[in-house]
């Protein structure tokens, strides 16, 4: 009775979105859950240890950008704004944009909040003269920002390459939702990866010590713990695929063989070979960085890359709308 009892409310604690996009997604044809499922503790930490891998050149090399343009961003920053990072996870980028453009408060936003509370005391004990303001939300909707910042100029921080995981029409809503959060006269700083040969791009998704591999079944395990799922983990492999039509990565999850599984006692059926689309990761060249950020309300006024063109930072300005040049 006890265990049935315990298992009864883990179950009602499960995120009601959570649940949706789950029994949604798997009754789609083909079958999708969105990407950012994956970041339960365990995904959380399965990321930032993608994050140090040696296929994975994203984040040491827009991390590498930050460090060289800080005093490019400090001349485009005025101090004593507050800094708003979109999707903060460990914030391990955010002290190299604090040193730079000094701002007077730091609002880290994430969905996952045993994260966000554990990078929160890191940063204020690195900067205690800072206000830092944790707000546990899911920022890809508009999010209204404490009001102890209603008045300070705001800068928006969305790094690595975040931006890609959606699709270009929910891109758009995402920056539009983030021009209303921020207000217009904001900024912000945004990481975007370019498109470059499948040989650098497949192998960043797909890493030979199995880490994304961990990180993408690991949806499968967060179903089975908080939905009652019955999904046999061993049933499902990690597939990484580049679709140059689209101008991006995939991560699927493939049945290796025919299934039958329960999520919250409703049954479900996939067969060998069949997947799960649980992520896409958009690439941008140049042009299409700055015709996305225009149609989501912002101006681009910096760019900075490697000299390799692997990665770009852009800073944009959330001017104010007009009907013609």
């Amino acid at each position: 009775m006890l265990k049935q009892e315990m298992e009864d409310g883990q179950a009602s604690l499960a995120d009601p979105q959570f649940r949706a996009d789950v029994l949604n997604g798997l009754t789609l044809r083909p079958r999708a859950i969105p990407a950012r499922w994956f970041y339960d503790r365990r995904g959380s930490d399965l990321f930032e240890d993608i994050t140090r891998l040696p296929e994975y050149y994203p984040t040491r090399t827009e991390t590498a950008l930050l460090e060289q343009i800080g005093s490019d961003l400090a001349r485009h920053v005025a101090p004593g704004a507050a800094l708003v990072e979109f999707g903060s996870g460990s914030s391990t980028k955010t002290p190299l944009v604090i040193d730079a453009i000094q701002p007077s408060a730091y609002v880290p936003i994430d969905i996952s909040g045993d994260m966000l509370r554990e990078s929160s005391r890191v940063v204020s004990d690195r900067y205690p003269n800072m206000l830092v303001l944790p707000f546990e939300a899911d920022f890809t909707r508009l999010v209204d920002l404490p009001r102890t910042i209603e008045s300070t100029p705001k800068i928006g921080f969305f790094p690595g390459s975040t931006i890609g995981n959606l699709m270009p029409r929910p891109a758009v809503d995402l920056l539009r939702a983030m021009r209303g959060s921020l207000g217009e006269g904001s900024r912000l700083i945004i990481g975007m990866d370019r498109i470059k040969d499948p040989s650098v791009l497949v192998p960043a998704y797909d890493d030979a010590a199995g880490v994304t591999a961990a990180f993408n079944c690991n949806l499968l395990a967060r179903i089975n713990r908080e939905l009652e799922g019955t999904i046999p983990l061993d049933a499902f492999r990690h597939r990484a695929i580049w679709n140059d039509d689209r101008a991006r990565i995939e991560m699927h999850l493939e049945a290796t063989r025919d299934v039958s599984f329960e999520v919250e006692e409703r049954p479900f059926s996939i067969t060998a070979g069949e997947t799960i689309h649980t992520e896409n990761s958009h690439k941008y060249g140049p042009r299409d960085a700055r015709i996305l950020l225009r149609a989501g309300g912002w101006t681009p006024v910096a760019e900075w890359t490697d000299p390799d063109g692997l990665f770009a930072v852009i800073l944009a300005e959330a001017q104010a709308e007009r009907l013609a040049p």
